[in-house]
């Protein structure tokens, strides 16, 4: 079984070093490529001003994030939800995994392992090298429905991230849909061989003459000992 968490993260700026910390975790459960439904979604008290630029990027002001809990009262659940085993998906992962680490560290956490961590940004990078490869971008590609995110925010970012995954790791099942209203099954229609226009065509219908019909019970009943069918109709006739 592989377990995948597919997160995002928004904070008061880029570097934590410099006093900048989370504001927002999103995440969503993958189990062998699938999503199960499970998700994380926490705001985030970073215990300082939010900075205008950082603003204009997730709407979070600090007016707002006073309210919540800080990371130190959320940092268990966090973990417990990615667990031991849960590889971190994320876009840029440098940029999330750096954070969650150094707010971890500073509680005497366990940080996260880099072996466990899938970038999806670099992902993309090889694939479409030279091309722009934003989360807007890679939804665009897809075809993926991004029409909700007027601005950042981590779980709407994961879920979208987690459609853009799959589609990179090489396209996703009907069962894997985020959106309810997709989750159809798609059943092929058989067409006759050699039609050109897509059309379904009646079932043909190829009479035997009597001598076939004969030709075939003879081989039945002469050729094949101990036929299953035939033993089935002594049983019924009993």
């Amino acid at each position: 079984m592989v377990r995948e968490i597919v997160f995002d993260t928004e904070t008061t700026g880029f570097d934590a070093d410099k006093g900048d910390r989370l504001v927002e975790i999103g995440a969503v459960e993958l189990i062998n490529h699938i999503p199960t439904g499970k998700v994380y979604h926490q705001y985030i008290n970073p215990q300082r001003e939010v900075p205008e630029d950082a603003f204009k990027v997730h709407g979070l002001s600090y007016d707002f994030l006073k309210q919540f809990p800080t990371f130190d009262q959320i940092v268990d659940e966090w973990l417990d939800f990615v667990g031991e085993d849960g590889i971190l998906v994320a876009h840029n992962a440098k940029f999330d995994i750096t954070f969650c680490n150094f707010e971890q560290k500073a509680l005497n956490k366990r940080e996260f392992s880099w072996d466990k961590v899938i970038d999806t940004l670099e992902i993309a990078r090889n694939m479409f090298p030279g091309t722009r490869v934003n989360l807007d971008a890679l939804c665009k590609r897809f075809n993926i429905d991004n029409s909700n995110r007027t601005k950042h925010g981590a779980l709407l970012d994961a879920e979208l991230l987690a459609e853009v995954y799959l589609q990179l790791i090489g396209g996703q099942e009907p069962s894997m849909m985020f959106d309810e209203k997709k989750k159809t099954v798609q059943t092929q229609t058989i067409v006759e061989f050699g039609s050109t226009d897509g059309k379904i065509r009646e079932a043909r219908h190829f009479p035997l003459s009597e001598e076939e019909v004969n030709l075939h019970n003879e081989f039945l009943q002469n050729k094949i000992k101990n036929a299953i069918w035939l033993a089935e109709e002594n049983t019924d006739s009993e």
